[in-house]
């Protein structure tokens, strides 16, 4: 009954916080705020919210939060999302036929290596089933390849500037044959083939926003090409090739990042089209519908379904409304459905 008073008076402080916040950031915009000490940055709401409820806050949560009150204070967040939590009705474990259950504890397969350090999360998983083996990548820059076929793994961590480079999302590239990634400001393609002491790879950059996520767009009509699709933190979604002569002919005179060779981003073509008034959340490429799917926690562009043409002739795209946006998606080619999850 204690910890339920605290939590309730941490809840009320809470919202208070958040209500300065958004007048704060409101007369920001309308030019009628003057700093003074009780100015509110994201140190000062970063620290009131440890203050508040300790380590039961990521820190990407509380980021998230703030990013999204200031950049739309009238659409204030609720606040389960501090604790990366959505609202409404859930079923118990004891409802459940054991039948519907996805995973048995008893059928999990565990992986004894540890292929992140604590205080890492994996942040993406993609399985490649012609080579037989998963691709993962943490958030902490840590790309690990396992393969089911060697029952072995390998892995690489990427440090720039003595720094850990923050991976979003992942993917295969089938033709090239290279592992791809993205950071806030690089796209990675890693040789996962070379040596572990000598890795090699190459990083496009700068990119001028955040990259969220990445998909292949699966196309088997030339095998010294692969073709990536990205999502942003400002809604836009990018259509990349990449060949084999890029390698070569594109590489920056900046010169290497660890055993990486720096390619500059200003050298390829990347159309680009604003689909979504939100951050990126997924993106996935269906070659049963030839058409790409990205969804967002828009309200109005929430899921967008349409040939990756459109993100260079600009016609019209297929887009759904949802209420809060779209978190995830997927396609079933048996039932002929899209599954999307807000």
């Amino acid at each position: 009954a204690l910890e339920l008073i605290d939590f309730k008076n941490a809840l009320e402080q809470f919202h208070d916080l958040v209500e300065k916040l958004i007048i704060q950031k409101t007369k920001e915009r309308s030019g009628l705020y003057t700093k003074d000490d009780d100015e509110i940055d994201y140190v000062k709401f970063y620290r009131t919210i440890r203050t508040l409820f300790g380590p039961a806050v990521k820190d990407q949560n509380v980021q998230a939060f703030f990013r999204k009150v200031m950049s739309k204070p009238d659409k204030r967040p609720e606040w389960p999302e501090i604790f990366g939590c959505f609202t409404g009705g859930s079923v118990g474990v004891s409802s459940l036929a054991k039948e519907s259950m996805v995973l048995l504890v008893s059928e999990k397969q565990q992986i004894t290596h540890s292929v992140v350090k604590r205080k890492d999360v994996i942040k993406g998983i993609v399985k490649v089933p012609l080579l037989h083996f998963t691709v993962t990548a943490s958030q902490k820059g840590v790309l690990t390849v396992f393969s089911k076929k060697r029952k072995s793994f390998f892995s690489y961590s990427f440090y720039f500037h003595q720094a850990p480079t923050w991976i979003n999302g992942c993917d295969f590239l089938p033709n090239l044959k290279y592992v791809v990634a993205v950071t806030e400001s690089t796209v990675i393609l890693w040789d996962y083939k070379s040596k572990e002491t000598q890795s090699d790879g190459f990083v496009i950059k700068p990119m001028k926003n955040c990259m969220l996520c990445v998909c292949t767009v699966t196309m088997a009509d030339d095998l010294a090409k692969d073709t990536i699709l990205m999502g942003d933190d400002r809604g836009y979604v990018y259509l990349l090739t990449i060949t084999s002569d890029d390698f070569i002919m594109k590489q920056s005179k900046v010169g290497k990042e660890s055993q990486f060779k720096a390619l500059d981003s200003e050298s390829f073509d990347i159309p680009k089209r604003k689909l979504h008034d939100d951050w990126v959340g997924k993106i996935r490429y269906f070659s049963a519908l030839k058409c790409f799917g990205s969804c967002s926690t828009d309200s109005i562009n929430s899921f967008i379904l349409d040939d990756i043409k459109r993100l260079e002739d600009h016609l019209p795209v297929k887009e759904f409304s949802v209420p809060k946006g779209v978190n995830a998606f997927t396609y079933c080619g048996k039932a002929k459905v899209i599954v999307t999850g807000g």
